[in-house]
């Protein structure tokens, strides 16, 4: 195996003028590029990564945290980052943080000190106050789907609560006054924004609030159909459901469809984030679409930017959910 040594006896360089080569320093001459390139490739040599990495302090990659990478929305969101990186010959190293401090804390301090100097970070248990204390450190941390007010110029989020009083107020303007809402049962602020945009819709439509048609479970298709089947139980009529994602609501439409009750003839289902799924179940789910795609990219190409000491007139950005009607709202 070919060394670096090996390299400079080949280009007919020093060792020094090799390592300029290899770290992209500007002090490398053209002719040096050239020559410890044409050596690099005869020779079949791969530069050490680590050894670039200890030299050049950062990497080629671009570190992203996610709850989970099963989660087909984070999927997305990785998929979305991928993109980016690749255009700019980057490549990604991600940690999942399951929502849980110490776990997005853990994975953070890796990332960094594999020396990704590119983070793009979605966090809900980590503090503000620790998300500031990271993004000191790191120049280039970019926080996507939170709102971090010191941060704001950082951080690319949606409107969740917007959202969720487009969902409401869509199931209203259709003739529903008995309304319900499936929330998820984590403790983040997606759901505190989301149940807050269900109770304002009722509000400013004067639909009367009734906490019993509020439930929560597993922001998953197993708890969705858990949660209407508890809302079924109760036994108090409503004609309409907001869910929290669109999991949730096809764990909705299979509880009432093993109920008989039809949708949307009977009761109406609204979800939240226009998955793959919303498209494809039976009926198609009306929903509120979540442009995490595009969302993902800019927070790359600003982590990017932010990294290279670039675009500090940045303002970060606050997405508008848009409303997607399929077939699973109906006019009473």
């Amino acid at each position: 195996m070919a060394t670096i040594k090996d390299v400079a006896k080949e280009a007919g360089v020093s060792v020094a003028t090799v390592s300029r080569v290899v770290n992209k320093s500007p002090k490398a001459s053209k002719a040096a590029i050239e020559s410890v390139n044409a050596a690099m490739k005869k020779l079949s040599y791969r530069p050490n990564a680590n050894a670039r990495a200890l030299v050049s302090k950062s990497t080629n990659t671009i570190g992203v945290l996610v709850a989970d990478v099963s989660d087909p929305f984070f999927g997305a969101l990785i998929k979305a980052v991928d993109i980016v990186a690749r255009k700019n010959n980057k490549h990604l190293l991600i940690g999942n943080g399951y929502h849980d401090a110490k776990t997005e804390k853990d994975a953070i301090e890796l990332l960094m000190n594999s020396q990704c100097d590119s983070l793009i970070i979605h966090s809900k248990g980590l503090t503000d106050k620790e998300l500031c204390y990271f993004a000191e450190e790191v120049p280039g941390l970019v926080i996507i789907n939170r709102h971090v007010p010191e941060l704001a110029k950082r951080c690319i989020s949606l409107n969740n609560e917007l959202g969720s009083q487009i969902a409401t107020e869509h199931i209203i303007n259709h003739g529903h006054q008995h309304l319900a809402y499936i929330n998820s049962n984590q403790n983040i602020d997606d759901c505190h924004h989301r149940r807050s945009g269900y109770i304002k819709a009722l509000q400013i439509h004067n639909v009367v609030i009734n906490e019993s048609l509020i439930v929560e479970g597993d922001p998953t298709d197993k708890g969705g159909e858990r949660a209407m089947n508890e809302l079924l139980n109760k036994n108090i009529p409503f004609t309409g459901v907001i869910c929290y994602n669109d999991y949730m609501a096809a764990g909705a439409i299979s509880a009432l469809e093993k109920a008989k009750i039809l949708v949307p003839q009977t009761v109406s289902i609204m979800g939240f984030d226009d998955g793959i799924i919303a498209k494809y179940l039976h009926p198609k789910l009306s929903t509120i679409q979540y442009p995490i795609q595009d969302m993902a990219q800019l927070a790359a190409n600003l982590s990017l930017a932010l990294a290279k000491g670039e675009l500090n007139d940045s303002k970060g950005d606050i997405f508008t959910p848009t409303l997607v009607e399929r077939n699973s709202v109906t006019h009473l």
